[in-house]
């Protein structure tokens, strides 16, 4: 009994502690918050965090991250159709951007590309969608504090209470060995970090200080960043050489062989072509099959890369994403073929032609990026209210023709 009641008395001493150096004060701090972090350090105790990593983790944080509890509970009503996903990430934007970082950081890319095995504008498209080339980092609303973000999540999100908490064990590891101060420790509401945004158990999986410099700093060091990318996708299985897979020319039958797997060769032979008639490079390589227009749209043959870099994110579209603003980074052609878009929507050139033209006529001064937000749908509705038309605000064939005249 007695020894009970001194374990007692110890587990209250430690807390009251820890709440003094994190500067509760009942009458500023959410209580229940606060009470979440006292309790949670004899969990990250056992991992090997100290008390003194923790009150540095937690200095000033009295309440939960709000902008956090919002995003997590935000649901979309609707899911991006292929072709708009793929818009917004492989554009002439982000290909122009994409090469002229190829050109700034081509001794670093050239570099790792060595190293790793891992072709450099595979990396610089992970680059693009993860940060927009770090332009993300640049945002203050883009950005949270991270012990704090998945402080937050385990306590008042059920659902992700789970991985917030395995992510925060890893966050504090990551702040007790150095490589970052708590002021650099940002991430996204979800807690991925950097330029090329990894999850803090990823990070630690995968760090490299490829700089040189003792810290393996994604935040502020590309070298590192890009570095760490590769690292994943090579110690996943990237095969060194190769392609992610190729555009074809479905036959009319098509649907029916969708997730199926078999070699070039033999998807050649039923009838699966390249859209400028080449063949395939090597005709014994294995590939599934992906419909993600559908029946009526391109197929894509995915060959292994394309699933390695779903390890880094595991959505198709993402992969997608990835394989074809890397080859338009290269240099190589867009896709050939359109989308099954529905009647009255714009293809991507369409909304770069859009907007360069409400650039021209001063309505729109914002980036043409083809993807249109709450500025470039204010300049339409000036135009369209300018010249007659509707003011709906929507980008759409009539709006262009308008324009063009």
């Amino acid at each position: 009994m007695i020894r009970n009641r001194r374990t007692f008395f110890r587990h209250i001493a430690a807390a009251l502690v820890v709440a003094a150096a994190l500067g509760a004060s009942p009458a500023r701090a959410d209580a229940g918050f606060q009470n979440w972090i006292n309790d949670f350090y004899a969990t990250a105790a056992k991992h090997g965090i100290t008390q003194a990593t923790y009150r540095k983790a937690f200095a000033g944080v009295k309440t939960p991250d709000p902008t956090v509890i919002e995003k997590a509970q935000y649901q979309p009503e609707f899911k991006h159709k292929i072709w708009d996903y793929i818009d917004s990430r492989v554009n002439p934007y982000t290909r122009r951007i994409g090469q002229e970082m190829a050109v700034k950081h081509g001794r670093t890319l050239d570099a790792i590309e060595r190293h790793f095995g891992v072709d450099k504008t595979v990396l610089l498209a992970i680059w693009s969608m993860e940060s927009n080339y770090g332009a993300i980092l640049q945002k203050d609303d883009r950005l949270h504090y991270v012990p704090r973000a998945l402080a937050t999540l385990a306590y008042a999100d059920s659902k992700r209470a789970k991985f917030a908490r395995t992510q925060l064990i890893a966050a504090l590891k990551i702040l007790q060995s150095g490589d970052v101060t708590p002021r650099e420790l940002t991430g996204s509401w979800a807690g991925a970090m950097g330029h090329t945004q990894f999850i803090p158990t990823s990070y630690l999986l995968y760090a490299v200080d490829a700089d040189g410099n003792g810290h393996r700093d994604i935040w502020n060091s590309v070298p590192d960043a890009l570095a760490t990318a590769a690292n994943l996708l090579k110690k996943n299985g990237w095969r060194s050489g190769e392609t992610w897979g190729y555009e074809v020319v479905p036959p009319a039958n098509a649907a029916k062989f969708s997730g199926q797997t078999k070699t070039l060769g033999q998807w050649a032979a039923l009838g699966f072509v390249r859209p400028n008639g080449k063949g395939f490079l090597n005709p014994g390589v294995r590939a599934e099959l992906k419909l993600p227009g559908g029946g009526r749209g391109p197929g894509f043959l995915m060959t292994r890369n394309f699933f390695v870099i779903k390890r880094y994110n595991a959505s198709d579209s993402y992969a997608l994403g990835v394989g074809l603003l890397a080859d338009q980074i290269a240099g190589y052609a867009g896709m050939q073929q359109r989308w099954p878009r529905p009647d009255g929507s714009l293809d991507i050139s369409e909304k770069f032609e859009l907007q360069n033209r409400l650039k021209e006529l001063g309505y729109y001064s914002g980036e043409v990026d083809g993807n249109f937000g709450s500025g470039s749908k204010a300049a339409i509705q000036a135009f369209q209210a300018q010249n007659g038309l509707t003011p709906d605000g929507e980008p759409t064939p009539h709006v262009l023709r308008a324009l063009r005249k």
